[in-house]
């Protein structure tokens, strides 16, 4: 699948809320194609013409790194908050209702801990998602930039890729970490529904329902299908993913760096 169709797919698939935060890829698709429709000779004559049509572009290419960023950094925020606030719930059920709680009720207890499992679930998916997001951008910029080199001989994708390397929006570390965070809460308190929602996990794949479940598995899918193809790293590949040994993750093959080809 090319990545335009990929990248619409997946826009498709995200959160509402998340659909216009995407790379204009089509967009800027465009603007290469235009570019680079000049004649070599007439581009040579008119290299001031040509350069300044190549700040345009670069231009928007930091436009569109912005809005990665304020959309990751504010997502990242929300989350850490999201992530304190599931902890608190957890202890405040149990030291009110759990069995050496102030107020010891078995029925209480599983009903708001329900409640806090569906929520973790849920986080950990828009989590995942998140690191997609984060992975199909940067994929985008790449494969940008080397049509815009190829077409117009410039030398632009290097340079650009190493500054992208230190922005908040490729840097997916507190992300992965709370990934983490969330499959050791599963585990250590709900430690009988882990291998259940691995199940349902593997399940989606094939049943493919509704909701960010289904959509957290889409991601995960894709963050595979990008990895495919050859495994030679690059100035221009993604890091291995940082996600935690769940039997989801596990099941879906996703260790690899990322070549952009």
């Amino acid at each position: 699948m090319k990545f335009g169709k990929r990248l619409k797919q997946q826009i498709q698939d995200s959160l509402p809320e998340w659909r216009d935060k995407f790379l204009s890829y089509k967009e800027l698709k465009k603007l290469v194609k235009l570019i680079s429709a000049a004649p070599i000779r007439r581009r040579n004559e008119s290299s001031l013409e040509y350069g300044k049509a190549e700040c345009d572009f670069v231009y928007l290419l930091d436009i569109e790194i912005d809005k990665f960023n304020g959309f990751f950094m504010e997502q990242e925020e929300e989350f850490v908050i999201r992530h304190e606030n599931l902890k608190q719930k957890i202890k405040r059920v149990v030291d009110l209702w759990g069995p050496n709680g102030i107020n010891p009720s078995e029925e209480n207890y599983k009903e708001e801990m329900e409640k806090i499992r569906k929520a973790i679930v849920d986080f950990h998916g828009e989590m995942v998602l998140l690191v997609n997001y984060s992975n199909i951008n940067y994929t985008g910029l790449a494969k940008i930039l080397k049509k815009y080199d190829k077409r117009t001989g410039g030398l632009l994708r290097l340079p650009f890729i190493q500054k992208v390397l230190v922005q908040p929006f490729y840097t997916t570390d507190i992300i992965s970490n709370l990934v983490k965070e969330c499959e050791s809460i599963i585990d250590r308190v709900f430690p009988a529904d882990h291998q259940e929602e691995a199940e349902r996990a593997k399940e989606a794949i094939v049943v493919a329902g509704e909701g960010i479940f289904r959509n957290t598995v889409k991601a995960l899918i894709t963050m595979q299908e990008i990895r495919k193809g050859s495994s030679t790293e690059s100035p221009f590949s993604l890091p291995p993913l940082s996600l935690p040994d769940s039997d989801l993750i596990q099941s879906i093959q996703l260790n690899a760096a990322v070549p952009i080809l």
